[in-house]
């Protein structure tokens, strides 16, 4: 939907864990060439959120000529489940790349073994609630991503290991960029900077 003779965009945002779809305003400044939309959710419940994340395209696909999505951690996991969308490119903040793995690895911190949550179906400590259908739905439902990714990766991440990206990066259309010491969330001050830098050039690719 061009407008004289300017190409219409607009970014996705899906937050992380504990984020919310405010997260995206910080971003304007970074991106004044693109309409950013924030994608809000509370469950964490897979089939759940994708189904939140093919809605706002079909609301907003028809107003734009390229849709990129920006994920965060969680929120591009969220992001690679959803089907029938078309995106320009995908941008994910730490992304966790292995659902699967990240939620055995959990558990076994909250000492929790399959079978009891198998039994209990659902069992909550603390802030964390496990879920024997969203593993189950993990396992059924391994990502088919092919849209072309950029991905910015603390040299420190403890949520996805160097392994697992590798992994990723040999079977999809990605390209990352390592902070040096830096961590699964970018929250300090030369963090934010270093994000903002690489969003800014990854955008005038």
């Amino acid at each position: 939907m061009l407008e004289d003779g300017i190409l219409k965009k607009v970014i996705l945002y899906v937050h992380g864990k504990g984020g919310s779809a405010a997260e995206a305003e910080r971003f304007k400044k970074v991106c004044p060439e693109y309409d950013i939309v924030g994608i809000d959710y509370k469950e964490y419940l897979p089939w759940i959120v994708e189904k939140q994340i093919k809605d706002v395209y079909d609301q907003v696909s028809p107003q734009y000529d390229q849709i990129l999505i920006l994920a965060n951690s969680i929120g591009a996991y969220f992001s690679m489940l959803t089907k029938d969308i078309t995106i320009t490119k995908a941008l994910f903040i730490s992304p966790l790349l292995n659902m699967e793995q990240y939620l055995l690895t959990s558990m076994k911190k909250n000492n929790i073994t399959e079978a009891e949550l198998r039994d209990k179906g659902e069992i909550v400590i603390g802030q964390e609630k496990f879920s024997w259908q969203a593993l189950q739905y993990v396992r059924d439902n391994p990502l088919d991503w092919q849209v072309p990714t950029e991905i910015p990766y603390g040299e420190h991440d403890d949520h996805t290991s160097k392994s697992v990206l590798k992994g990723f990066v040999q079977n999809h259309n990605v390209n990352v960029t390592v902070m040096k010491d830096g961590q699964h969330r970018f929250h300090t001050r030369p963090q934010l900077a270093f994000l903002d830098n690489w969003l800014q050039e990854k955008l005038n690719k």
